[in-house]
Order: C-alpha cells, then sequence, then structure tokens
C-alpha cells in the first residue's frame, strides 16, 4: 500500500513535468480555436440528441443551467442563440443537406485536433502512408460516433439526476432535509463518475495507440475530479474577474475561449497521468496498426549523441 501511494506520488511528478514540457497552453490554446468553430454543430448534435429522448425545453434548460452556472446567464442567452441559427436549414434539398454536412463537420472539428493532441502526448501519430479520403472520413465519422456517444451519456446523468432530485425533494419533504443532502452527495458521485467514464472513453480510443482499459481507469477519476475542482474555481473566476467584460459583445466568445483553454489543459494533464500509469505498469506503449511511433522533439531538437 505504501509502495503504491509513493508511485501515485512520483506519477504525478511525472505527469506534471511532461505536461509542462509540452507547451500546455499552445495545445489547449488550438483546442480552443478549433471549439469556437465546431461549437454551433456539435451543440446542435447533442441537444438534437438529448431533445429527442427529453424534450427539447428540459434539454435546452439543463443547458441554460450549466452554462449559467460557469460562464453566467449571458453568455448561456447567446450560446442558445447560437444553436437556434446554426439548426435553422433552408427548404431546398440541397441547402438542407448542405447545411446538414456543415453542421457535422464543424462538430467534429474539436474532436479530430484533440486526437491529434493526444497523440502528441502518447507519442504516436497518423502513419502518413496510411491516410487518405478514407482515413479522414473515418476519423470524422469515428469522431461523430463519439459525440453521439456523450449525448447519450449526458442524457442517461440528466435522468437520473433529475430523478435524485425528485426522490430527494419528496424524502425531505416526507422525512427530513437531510435527505436533500444526501442525495446531492451521490448526485455530485454519479456525475464525477460519468465524468470519469467520458474521459476513460477517450483516453482508451482517441490515441492511435494500444491502450488497456486497466491503464485508462485511475487517470480518467483523477482527471475527472481535477475538471470538477477546475470548473469549480473558474465559475468564481468568471464571477469574480469578469474576463470578458472589456470586450463587449465578444465577451461572451471570450469566455468560452477561457474556459475551453482551461478546460483542455486539465484533460491533458489527466491524459499525461495515464500515459505515465500506463508506462509505470505495461512498458513502453505500442502505436496501432494505422500509427508509428513519434516524438514531438524530434522534429524540433537534434538528435543527441549516442551513448559511448
Amino acid at each position: 500500500m505504501k509502495q503504491k501511494l509513493k508511485d501515485i506520488g512520483l506519477l504525478f511528478k511525472i505527469a506534471f513535468k511532461k505536461w509542462w514540457a509540452r507547451n500546455p497552453f499552445r495545445e489547449s490554446a488550438v483546442i480552443a480555436y478549433y471549439a469556437i468553430f465546431s461549437l454551433p454543430g456539435l451543440l446542435v448534435v447533442i441537444m438534437t440528441v438529448a431533445g429527442y429522448f427529453l424534450g427539447n425545453d428540459n434539454a435546452t434548460r439543463h443547458l441554460e443551467s450549466q452554462i449559467s452556472s460557469i460562464l453566467g446567464a449571458e453568455t448561456a442567452v447567446q450560446v442558445q442563440d447560437m444553436i437556434k441559427k446554426a439548426s435553422e436549414l433552408k427548404p431546398s434539398i440541397w441547402a438542407a443537406i448542405l447545411g446538414i454536412g456543415t453542421i457535422l463537420i464543424g462538430a467534429t472539428g474539436v474532436f479530430v485536433q484533440f486526437q491529434k493532441s493526444l497523440n502528441i502526448i502518447w507519442e504516436v501519430k497518423a502513419d502518413e502512408s496510411k491516410s487518405g479520403i478514407w482515413s479522414l472520413v473515418r476519423a470524422r465519422l469515428f469522431s461523430f460516433g463519439l459525440i453521439l456517444t456523450i449525448a447519450f451519456i449526458l442524457m442517461i446523468s440528466l435522468v437520473v439526476s433529475s430523478i435524485l432530485m425528485a426522490i430527494g425533494n419528496w424524502l425531505a419533504n416526507q422525512i427530513s432535509d437531510t435527505f436533500v443532502i444526501i442525495i446531492r452527495a451521490i448526485n455530485f458521485i454519479m456525475s464525477l463518475l460519468i465524468n470519469a467514464l467520458l474521459f476513460a472513453l477517450m483516453f482508451k480510443y482517441y490515441p492511435d495507440a494500444k491502450i488497456r482499459w486497466k491503464h485508462v481507469w485511475l487517470g480518467s477519476i483523477i482527471t475527472s475530479l481535477l475538471f470538477f475542482l477546475g470548473m469549480f474555481g473558474l465559475s468564481i473566476y468568471f464571477g469574480k474577474a469578469e474576463p470578458g467584460s472589456g470586450y463587449g459583445a465578444a465577451g461572451s466568445i471570450i469566455l468560452i475561449l477561457l474556459w475551453v483553454s482551461y478546460s483542455s489543459m486539465i484533460v491533458f494533464y489527466g491524459a499525461e497521468f495515464t500515459h505515465a500509469y500506463a508506462e509505470l505498469y505495461e512498458g513502453k506503449i505500442a502505436p496501432d496498426k494505422n500509427a508509428v511511433e513519434h516524438h514531438e522533439n524530434e522534429t524540433k531538437q537534434e538528435p543527441s549523441n549516442p551513448k559511448s
């Protein structure tokens, strides 16, 4: 037990060193840039799936609540307006097809870039000799599949959360207010585990590497914890400092950029921890059949002299 705690402490240290060395500010800024263009399409897809099962009103209220709690009510309104405009398709069938295609390409853009960033962390890259149109289509379809998976998992989370809160309120009225606290604690743990599942899916399937399930769980749980702490800190920071207030009408866009950037840095650290954990217990992680091993510094530094 003592040795395992030492190993975990060492993993945190190794992960931080690698995370810092890879310039997380640059990588997160790239993700934030792509996210701005992907956000309308991404939200349309997620809201369409959630709205189909939960109803548009319930899905809309949940989205507004989540955005308002972190970025503020004004940003939540602008995001809703963004979704409305992005989902307005022209009556022409060809215009509709073009509009849907644009939405899907936009929605998957940030995930494709995110995969490239994770490949850097896992020190692999797509094999250029096997790249082509089909490779691009496959990457987009895979990204779209993950978006649908995320939407479905979030929908289940919303349903279970609503049921738990309804039970908690009923018990509070019938017996004691203590049950509300208990239900909220259960709700928090459930959200933590669902986020961990989403991160596990990303860490397992997104990098072009052979990764086992047993290697992603600890890193995913730690990433989920850090993500919750980060979101709590960001909600306080955005509420007190109001970093978007100096940008006028573009303030909401600035807040979204900052949120995506900071969130990406947290996820990248979690990926570094997962990579370090996998290498500690498995050894060198091999690329999959469509990728090759690649070290980013190979293109930035001269090769060192071999040991004598």
